[in-house]
């Protein structure tokens, strides 16, 4: 029995799998079970951040799985602790909570929105999320997810949360000036709803009224965060600083990580006993972690910007291409000539693996992609678009 047939066998299929067994790579280049190599613009959905077998990660992993793999947050834990002030002091927050995901992160967000409102009297508080969101698969994150089509199943739903049109400012703040709403959560750019950017002038007239208000800003940074945008991330281009961010994904290079990074105004509101995580804050993660955000510098924000730029000037007009997305190295292309699944598919055969997000390609690169790498799948690319 191959691993294929083993999958189909035993593991239960939430996903529809692309017919490719990855066993090895170094960097951007992965490599199945015949040998045949891919230039990897999917990092695991943006999780290996500085791509496969990283070797400042892969030192920082074993070193701490050497000495203890996890404590439980009933001890303290030094990598934990350096890379809360590390994520603190680079972002303006006050305090971090680790968990293991993008989800876990949305749902400690919600916990926390909440709570705020309850400890100031508003006892069924609504959070305002946006129309073509995605924040996690758990019920209550699902509930949280603006698309209709995440609705179905597993009802009933929870309750307390509305949902206002992405960049449609009047409709953002008629929703969340009621009474009742405590908080918004938003994606400045929305992965799964299609690479959707937030407009500059929307996200600070949000900002604005919701300290006006005396409600939470809350920032979904689960695939946008640790770099992927060309900052640290993605709200410091708007030139804000949140309540809370969320965020997961690409933070520990690989591993399941993820963190609640609470500002002024929310700190404290979770206190002992309202909130928990078994392996949140793991210590090899968290190590991973600490060995990922050192490598995030202003020098490779600006290497991200040029390989954004280049992607641009590569694929802006050309054959196959109706329209581009994305910020840093979270990319879209609606193609011309043919659906998503098709270019996914046809890039595939060529050797290079690229995503869907809705109706648009999706690339997410290494952050430290090379030169050869990035120009070499570009050009795959924009062939198999023009096709």
């Amino acid at each position: 029995m191959n691993t294929v047939e083993r999958d189909n066998a035993y593991i239960e299929h939430t996903y529809n799998r692309f017919p490719l067994t990855l066993v090895s790579g170094h960097g951007s280049i992965v490599t199945d079970e015949n040998g045949q190599d891919y230039i990897d613009f999917a990092t695991g959905i943006a999780t290996n951040t500085f791509g496969v077998a990283d070797a400042a990660w892969l030192q920082a992993v074993t070193e701490q799985a050497g000495k203890v793999q996890h404590t439980s947050n009933l001890f303290y834990s030094e990598p934990c602790a350096r890379l809360a002030e590390k994520l603190c002091t680079r972002t303006g927050m006050r305090k971090v909570f680790f968990c293991n995901s993008g989800a876990e992160a949305n749902e400690g967000a919600i916990k926390i929105a909440r709570k705020y409102a309850a400890d100031r009297g508003n006892t069924a508080p609504v959070i305002v999320t946006l129309k073509n969101s995605f924040h996690g698969r758990t019920v209550t994150t699902l509930a949280a997810t603006g698309q209709d089509v995440y609705h179905t199943h597993f009802g009933p739903f929870p309750e307390g949360f509305v949902y206002a049109e992405a960049n449609d400012l009047e409709d953002t703040l008629q929703k969340l000036s009621a009474e009742n709403v405590c908080a918004i959560l938003m994606e400045t750019v929305q992965g799964e709803g299609g690479i959707n950017v937030l407009e500059t002038a929307y996200v600070q007239a949000v900002a604005a009224a919701c300290a006006e208000q005396d409600k939470l800003l809350m920032i979904d940074e689960v695939q946008t965060g640790n770099g992927r945008t060309g900052k640290l991330y993605s709200f410091q281009h708007y030139g804000i600083t949140p309540d809370v961010v969320s965020t997961a994904k690409g933070l520990a290079g690989g591993l399941p990580f993820g963190a609640i990074l609470i500002g002024e105004k929310a700190e404290g509101t979770l206190v002992a006993g309202t909130h928990g995580s078994t392996f949140g804050g793991n210590p090899v993660c968290a190590a991973a972690a600490n060995s990922i955000v050192d490598r995030l510098t202003d020098e490779l924000f600006a290497e991200i910007e040029a390989k954004s730029a280049y992607f641009r000037e590569t694929l802006d007009g050309a054959d196959g291409v109706a329209e581009l997305a994305g910020r840093g190295l979270m990319l879209g292309i609606l193609p011309a000539k043919k659906t998503a699944a098709d270019v996914v598919k046809e890039c595939r055969e060529q050797g290079l693996l690229v995503l869907t997000a809705k109706n648009k390609v999706r690339l997410l690169p290494a952050l430290n992609i090379g030169w050869n790498e990035w120009k070499q799948g570009l050009e795959i690319l924009k062939g198999v678009l023009a096709k």
